[in-house]
């Protein structure tokens, strides 16, 4: 029997993490779904993923935390095998202001998770996907975000920043990685239909204020960023790297 690819999903509780990691499940995937805070939720996943057939596990682990980061990769692989596979998700936007009226601690934890964090989790994924040399297919995916390019003005303009520094990582380690097999890409969505609204940004209603500007004129269900997610983690993007993948009805 052929052994089933290892995700390891960050930020995998809620929104796009857990739509992957569901989604990731059925398509014949075991799934190390990683969360911060919401066991409930992350356990919510994990019941999902194995009620369709997978091997799953739930690790807690504080993204922006280097120490949290190496041994949630240690624990998927002692739970689940070596990995073949992460997608590098979680991120915070942080409360929605004006930059001239941000505070200090808010661009903090943005860029501590959203950057450094997720460069981190890239550099444990390429040590971790390396050492799997004899798994076909090894990729990493990284979640950026369309405000890289449109830059979120009067809404988090730091996070946009932050997004802007996935862009730059993807292309990069793509050129780093190609050598060894692994392919890097990036899912850069729109407006999707999440909690990180109401949880991060402080505005709930931010869905239906933005879904009119989108040419498609609605947001994206977190299945159809998911969707993109899995073409790059498969084989039918088996010579696709460097590219970041805008998933953002036409905006």
């Amino acid at each position: 029997m052929t052994a089933r690819p290892v995700l390891l999903v960050t930020g995998g509780s809620r929104g796009i993490g857990a739509a992957t990691c569901i989604m990731a499940a059925r398509r014949g995937y075991d799934v190390a779904v990683n969360y911060q805070s919401n066991a409930a939720a992350a356990a919510a996943v994990v019941a999902s993923c194995k009620a369709a057939g997978a091997r799953a596990v739930a690790l807690q682990g504080d993204m922006a935390n280097e120490t949290d980061i190496i041994r949630i990769f240690a624990e998927a692989k002692a739970a689940l095998g070596p990995l073949t596979h992460v997608v590098n998700n979680a991120g915070i936007t942080g409360k929605s202001s004006p930059l001239a009226q941000a505070d200090t601690a808010v661009i903090r934890s943005c860029i501590d998770i959203n950057v450094t964090g997720a460069i981190l989790v890239a550099r444990e994924a390429a040590r971790a996907l390396a050492a799997n040399a004899e798994a076909k297919g090894r990729a990493l995916v990284n979640i950026s975000s369309a405000a890289a390019t449109l830059g979120s003005p009067g809404e988090y303009v730091w996070y946009a920043a932050s997004k802007g520094a996935i862009d730059s990582l993807t292309v990069g380690l793509a050129k780093e990685l190609a050598p060894a097999g692994i392919r890097v890409n990036a899912v850069s969505p729109g407006i999707t239909e999440t909690d990180i609204h109401a949880m991060s940004t402080g505005e709930a209603g931010r869905v239906d204020r933005i879904a009119p500007m989108v040419p498609l004129k609605r947001a994206a269900t977190p299945d159809e960023i998911a969707e993109a997610v899995l073409f790059l983690l498969s084989d039918a993007s088996a010579y696709t790297t460097g590219v970041v993948l805008r998933v953002a009805g036409g905006r």
